[in-house]
């Protein structure tokens, strides 16, 4: 995609392998990547290709073996780890198939909690995030009294509350029936354009990845 929009990630030849049964596997063999403000991004491919590994890595996750990421202008891999942990604390918004809510907090509180301990914490977009999603009534449940798609959305508006530069987001509808993924996903695309933040997503499907504005497919440890 050209655009004169400021490159928020940049991946630069990345290179990453395992040790599996004694072998080595070559997962990654120098992937390049550039998102900018505000794009919205498809990650497909086949499973094992990589694409969870890809997200681990630009979040500080784990480190590459070689190549560059950089990310609000910070090279991740010379980071320390409380470097990486600032990071992603301050300037990535993270959403899994799995939810990750804090159990023993309620929707209000999961919603804020990575705003606030990033002193982020911006009351009129909480309140906007809150309307958004649909979470009004919801605000003194917990996670365990929410419906799966109830769940996602209070984790895609805490990724979003800190207003973050980048938003990773790893088959975020994969625990979703088809009618509640379209609706978590357009939510998802709004606020994202409404926050002006990169989207990187990685999904298997390909009828979700056309709603974004870019599709890149990774195979045999390239971006095609």
């Amino acid at each position: 995609m050209t655009s004169d929009r400021q490159i928020v990630l940049s991946v630069r030849e990345l290179t990453k392998a395992y040790r599996s049964a004694g072998e080595r596997v070559e997962v990654l063999r120098g992937v390049n990547l550039d998102i900018s403000a505000g794009e919205r991004v498809a990650l497909t491919g086949e499973s094992g290709s990589g694409k969870s590994t890809l997200l681990h890595l630009i979040a500080g996750l784990d480190r590459a073996d070689g190549g560059k990421i950089t990310l609000d202008g910070a090279a991740v891999g010379d980071l320390t780890d409380s470097g990486r942990a600032a990071l992603r604390r301050d300037r990535l918004g993270l959403v899994f198939q799995q939810f990750n809510l804090i159990p023993s907090l309620n929707v209000e509180d999961n919603l804020a909690f990575q705003a606030r301990i990033a002193g982020r914490h911006d009351a009129a977009w909480h309140a906007e995030l809150v309307k958004r999603l649909g979470l009004s009534t919801l605000l003194k449940r917990y996670p365990e009294q929410l419906s799966g798609g109830q769940q996602q959305r209070v984790a895609i508006g805490r990724a979003l509350a800190t207003k973050p530069l980048l938003v990773l987001a790893d088959e975020p509808t994969g625990n979703l029936d088809e009618a509640t993924a379209d609706d978590v996903l357009a939510l998802t695309r709004d606020l994202v354009s409404r926050t002006g933040c990169g989207f990187l997503m990685v999904t298997h499907s390909a009828r979700l990845a056309a709603t974004l504005d870019r599709r890149i497919n990774l195979s045999a440890g390239l971006i095609a």
